[in-house]
């Protein structure tokens, strides 16, 4: 499988990263955002992530990293996975679920949720 363009990355996380930079700053804050995720006792990995996502979201296209891409492309594929999954049937808008999707930048009852 050959490795995706840099055009290709950023129409996925165009599409697929459906939070603003304050948006998704503002969730961080929250005592829900910091509740889920893979974690050894300080920061999980998604509320890690999601600080990046804001970063590279303040970023110019044309001025980012290729760290910057790498993790890009790890959102990308991180979101996916996790809406491949499906939700719970009943009361997404407070599940773990959402909340660990919201760390990386995507909330699925936006727009097509999963899309």
């Amino acid at each position: 499988m050959s490795e995706k363009s840099r055009d290709e990355i950023w129409e996925e996380w165009r599409e697929l990263v459906n939070m603003q930079p304050k948006e998704l700053e503002e969730w961080l804050d929250t005592e829900e955002s910091k509740s889920v995720g893979d974690s050894d006792g300080s920061e999980s990995t998604g509320h890690q992530s999601g600080r990046k996502i804001v970063k590279i979201k303040n970023t110019n296209k044309d001025n980012l990293s290729d760290d910057q891409w790498d993790h890009m492309t790890e959102v990308v594929g991180y979101i996916k996975r996790h809406c491949s999954q499906g939700g719970p049937k009943d009361d997404v808008e407070k599940s773990t679920w959402r909340y660990s999707l919201m760390n990386w930048g995507h909330d699925p009852i936006k727009d097509d949720g999963c899309a």
